[in-house]
């Protein structure tokens, strides 16, 4: 059963060392990438229904590398929470290879497009799937490396400026990751993340002095933040997110800004969700890594919601739209992070179920309507607004497509959407009854502003793109009905989570449970005495 869990891994990484090999066979090299890209997507699927989701299933396991007992060796752990992101990976994924085959020009797929996407998959899937601090940090660096490629793969002035700029940022973020993960082993004197877990439990026992720890953490959430393009740190989603190819963007928006999230869950819920402190903070009444987390993250959900949300509203280009739209989306991910960290029980299983709600909706949502956008460029040669016009005349499919989307992120019924911001509501809604106070009225009204200004963005688009007169431009545009059968089926995958949510809904619980599990992190990995399969 252990051996399922690096079985994911496994599949990217040789997918890695294919494409290299197939460097110049070019034709074999894209049926390959294909064929991997299935393949990965199937072993997630056994390994996850195997280990979590079956009748039966033990829910959680770990693999111990090369047999070396943990703390050790290097941990992989298949959680539900784990398992959860990894099926947004293998969807988007495939979704975004199989288009990248059939939108891509060819000679450009020979520019190490493929050794590049794999290395992305590789890197998103270790980081899923790692269970100490240091892998944690060398699963990023892979991820980013082959972002940084990416970002300037077309190689022109403003690609390889914004490639720049996102290499800057990410390589301050990196060593003050590295900073915050060596901190954090000499004071506890551990890297494995569930033995750490289980000295941050009990410091005294171990000799450890948590005060440290406050700023510790403080420092690699800034560092997550910054990966998942929270505000302040969302200054680089904009350009990165218009100079990659649109693929590698649907990639980008669907999945790698998911691990910034993955990761604050993984580390303030399972890792430091024991411990406690006293520590005298002017202004902050801090007391542990949960009220860290819960006065920082709601700033900056707030912030995120509001400047992503007024930036979307007038972008000139659809991917200008989207990508300041995920700057406002993923504020709608950390707002009810930020009240599971303020809260306990039910509400905080609530807040966390919700938040994983979100990002399957916004995964597959926004993912879409990024391949949209390289549709309309593919067919038409741009992507600005005021040059578009009637593409539900041209396009039925696209148009379709595109509105289920848009519709998505807006929150109607019965599209997913509607269920993850409806459950995030819910969680603010039972903080306000909860609580009270100002900071409770103020999420919601926040909630509700970034919901309207949805609407705003979402019906600006859809007016000007799909309705009214036919452009020239638009009027010569042929679409790829290959491109348009994945746009589809990913719009039908939105349909579907909403209209069969009970089953969604359960696998998100079961990750929050898994977040919320220390005693049972600890003992499936076994820190003590090596691996509890």
């Amino acid at each position: 059963m252990s051996r399922l869990v690096i079985a994911p891994l496994v599949v990217a990484l040789v997918g890695v060392v294919v494409m290299l090999a197939l460097g110049r066979r070019p034709r074999l090299q894209r049926t390959a990438s294909g064929g991997i890209g299935v393949s990965y997507a199937a072993t997630v699927a056994v390994a996850v229904w195997s280990v979590v989701l079956s009748p039966g299933a033990p829910g959680a396991t770990a693999y111990q590398v090369g047999g070396w007992p943990a703390p050790f060796g290097i941990t992989l752990i298949l959680d539900g929470l784990s398992a959860f992101m990894l099926v947004i990976t293998a969807t988007i994924g495939l979704a975004t290879l199989v288009f990248s085959l059939v939108s891509i020009d060819q000679e450009v797929q020979r520019v190490h497009y493929h050794p590049l996407f794999h290395v992305l998959l590789l890197g998103v899937t270790g980081a899923f799937l790692t269970g100490d601090l240091f892998n944690l940090f060398v699963w990023f660096e892979v991820m980013l490396l082959s972002s940084y490629i990416f970002v300037a793969f077309y190689g022109e002035g403003r690609h390889t400026a914004a490639s720049f700029r996102y290499l800057v940022l990410n390589v301050v973020g990196s060593a003050l990751m590295l900073l915050g993960v060596g901190g954090l082993y000499a004071v506890t004197g551990t890297l494995n993340m569930a033995d750490m877990s289980r000295r941050l439990a009990d410091p005294m026992a171990f000799g450890i002095e948590v005060t440290p720890v406050i700023g510790l953490t403080a420092l690699l959430l800034a560092v997550f933040a910054l990966k998942a393009g929270l505000v302040p740190f969302q200054f680089w989603v904009p350009e990165a997110y218009t100079a990659a190819p649109l693929p590698v963007t649907a990639m980008f928006a669907g999945v790698t800004k998911k691990v910034g999230i993955y990761a604050i869950v993984r580390l303030y819920f399972t890792v430091f969700g024991g411990m406690s402190l006293q520590i005298d903070i002017p202004v902050l009444p801090i007391d542990s890594p949960h009220a860290l987390l819960a006065s920082v993250l709601l700033g900056m959900g707030v912030a995120s919601i509001l400047i992503g949300g007024l930036g979307a509203v007038s972008r000139e280009t659809v991917e200008e739209t989207f990508a300041y739209s995920s700057v406002g989306q993923v504020g709608f991910i950390a707002i009810p992070v930020a009240i599971g960290a303020a809260s306990a029980g039910f509400l905080q299983r609530l807040a966390l179920a919700a938040a994983f709600v979100y990002i399957l909706h916004h995964s597959l949502a926004k993912g879409m309507l990024f391949l949209v956008a390289a549709s309309i460029s593919n067919a038409i040669g741009t992507n600005r607004v005021a040059d578009l016009g009637g593409l539900s005349r041209c396009s039925p499919v696209l148009a379709g497509s595109f509105f289920v989307g848009v519709l998505s992120l807006i929150g109607l019924p019965p599209l997913a959407g509607f269920f993850g911001k409806f459950l995030v509501f819910d969680a603010a809604v039972r903080q306000y009854a909860t609580t009270g106070g100002g900071t409770a009225l103020t999420t919601l009204l926040v909630l509700l502003t970034g919901a309207v200004l949805t609407i705003i963005y979402a019906t600006r688009l859809w007016t000007r793109i799909f309705w009214g007169t036919e452009t020239p431009a638009v009027q010569e545009a042929v679409f790829d009905g290959r491109e348009l059968t994945v746009i589809a089926v990913l719009a039908a995958t939105v349909v579907l989570v909403g209209v069969g949510f009970e089953p969604v809904y359960e696998f998100a619980e079961t990750a929050a449970t898994a977040a919320l599990d220390q005693e049972g992190y600890v003992d499936i990995v076994d820190p003590v005495g090596g691996v509890s399969t």
